[in-house]
């Protein structure tokens, strides 16, 4: 593992931890692998990723329903229940519009919680944060937006993504694949986009600019970024994944270095 300073983080006013991964292990990192800090929306992913599991052993179905009147599990995953960011108030018919829902993703978490027989936190220590050694990793918060994890951790969950063992490959493409294209929504931070893509728990990079990727990245690239300036992404072209993590809200100057930041990453360390 190298222990390498990014280019792109210099001037940044905060702490700048950086990890990158391979299938196999980690490559690079800048900072301490080993602090844990709050994740915000990174969270999501590996809440996710419970989920996915509990489909695997026959615990839900993508098509039960869940959530609002018509809705089901997957528009809880994919941001298309209707559900607000915030609240319980519906603001469009269940797979009409990709309304980015923190409210979603809680409901999404008690649903699983009541259909594994625990509480989601308790689903997923055993079933994710045990499995891959993630143990710097906190899930007792909202599976929105609760979670604390260390760069190490977050590389730990980048390489299962990469070669899953805990799910199939099958539904692993699934998640990273376009869930109900040319729906219409919004990037929070960035803007409305007509083809708001989003799999099942991560974001799809697509055409969307201005973005917190950079442009040179493939639009297949799947991640997430959160309100704690924090970020996940996985290049499977490149074969890696890599984190971010400051422990600040986010701000301007996330926005200034992170398209620099994973273009240099996937230059420096994509496989050739």
């Amino acid at each position: 593992m190298e222990t390498t300073n990014f280019a792109a983080t210099d001037g940044f006013p905060h702490t700048a931890l950086v990890g990158v991964t391979g299938p196999e292990q980690t490559v690079a990192v800048q900072g301490d692998p080993r602090a844990a800090l709050p994740l915000a929306s990174v969270s999501k992913p590996i809440s996710a990723w419970g989920v996915l599991i509990a489909v695997e052993r026959g615990l839900v179905d993508l098509d039960e329903p869940a959530g609002p009147e018509g809705s089901t599990l997957l528009n809880l995953l994919d941001h298309t229940s209707g559900l607000p960011f915030e609240g319980d108030q519906t603001q469009a018919a269940p797979g009409t519009r990709r309304i980015y829902s923190n409210a979603g993703f809680d409901a999404l978490g008690a649903h699983v919680g009541a259909s594994v027989g625990m509480p989601l936190a308790e689903w997923l220590a055993r079933e994710v944060i045990l499995p891959l050694g993630m143990q710097d990793t906190d899930v007792t918060g909202r599976p929105s937006a609760g979670y604390r994890a260390s760069i190490a951790d977050l590389l730990s969950f980048a390489r299962e993504v990469l070669r899953p063992a805990l799910i199939p490959v099958a539904l692993r493409d699934l998640a990273l694949s376009v869930s109900r294209s040319g729906l219409r929504g919004v990037v929070p931070g960035y803007g409305s986009f007509d083809d708001n893509q989003w799999g099942l728990g991560f974001e799809l990079k697509g055409s969307k600019s201005p973005h917190w990727l950079s442009d040179s990245l493939p639009p297949a690239t799947a991640g997430h970024f959160g309100g704690q300036g924090s970020f996940l992404f996985i290049d499977r072209s490149s074969d890696l994944g890599a984190a971010f993590l400051s422990g600040v809200a986010f701000s301007d100057e996330h926005k200034r270095i992170w398209p620099s930041l994973t273009e240099e990453i996937v230059a420096r360390y994509g496989a050739r």
